[in-house]
């Protein structure tokens, strides 16, 4: 799957996306997902999570989009996807087809968006609520902006008393508030961007999956968590909850020596192989088992 600019590629994938990192470590004080946003950007500096006040405004100007904008689909999609296009032109020397565009730009959007809530859950067990209005984006730089008014959490949690916290009974509760809220904020922005990109519900469902497995998939690599981030994602996306389609795809290969390598089967695909043929994903339904093997083993030796 190509990755988003400023963030390398995912356990999952080769970096077809190229971009320079950028951003200020860390997110500011604010609430109780501010943590896990902190840690988030201390293992991974190319993305930062900063928190705005209750009235606060979103960031506006150059290189700042704001996620109901996108959702809008107009002149603001509309900028947002000319920088995909100039970067496949620039990168690869031929132009793509406007659908593509879209995928590429609908991934590059989602994957840092999704982690906005599965950090959180990961890393704290806290979830937020993010409606589309509460998120801005500056993709070149790696930042996004959130407003967080409401959250969930378990009982035992001790922000489990502050405002805003809404309490969930168990573990599944949390996983479905996981899902519950990524849909919420996702829905909005497939609006936008469905109609340039040539797919069916399903189709679009199967990007979300695969954004919120690989996302928090490859930040839990940079934590050596990658085990329990495996374990939890199966659970989190057992393959029967709507709208998301199919699960989480992991399962394990046999390397060299009998090393175990972990990968997973995507529910979608981000169609670079039309743009390069013969380069697919690793995780790619495309790509088979021997193949996965080879580069898995390549690219850890």
């Amino acid at each position: 799957m190509t990755v988003p600019a400023a963030l390398p590629a995912s356990p999952a994938a080769p970096a077809h996306v190229s971009g320079s990192p950028a951003g200020e470590p860390g997110a500011t004080a604010g609430s109780p997902v501010a943590p896990a946003y902190a840690r988030l950007a201390e293992v991974f500096p190319g993305l930062t999570v900063r928190e705005s006040g209750a009235t606060g405004p979103a960031p506006r100007g150059a290189g700042w989009v704001g996620a109901a904008e996108l959702a809008a689909g107009g002149a603001a999609l509309d900028g947002f996807l000319a920088w995909d296009e100039a970067q496949v032109l620039r990168d690869y020397g031929r132009q793509a087809r406007p659908d593509v565009i879209a995928s590429f730009g609908l991934h590059r959007y989602a994957w840092p968006a999704c982690l906005l809530f599965t950090a959180p859950w990961f890393l704290s067990r806290r979830v937020p609520r993010l409606p589309v209005e509460r998120v801005a984006f500056h993709r070149t730089l790696g930042r996004m902006s959130v407003r967080v008014e409401e959250f969930a959490c378990l009982p035992s949690d001790p922000a489990a008393a502050l405002p805003g916290a809404r309490v969930v009974a168990d573990e599944e509760a949390l996983r479905a508030e996981v899902r519950a809220a990524v849909a919420q904020h996702v829905a909005p922005v497939l609006e936008g961007f469905g109609p340039r990109m040539r797919r069916g519900r399903r189709a679009l469902w199967g990007m979300v999956t695969d954004e919120v497995a690989e996302g928090i998939w490859y930040i839990a690599s940079l934590l050596g968590e990658e085990a329990r981030a495996t374990a939890e994602l199966a659970l989190l996306l057992p393959g029967s909850t709507a709208p998301y389609t199919g699960g989480a795809g992991f399962r394990t290969l046999t390397g060299p020596g009998g090393r175990e390598l972990p990968t997973r089967d995507r529910a979608s695909c981000c169609l670079f192989y039309t743009v390069r043929s013969e380069d697919t994903c690793v995780t790619c339904p495309r790509t088979c088992d021997a193949d996965r093997v080879a580069r898995l083993t390549a690219t850890t030796a």
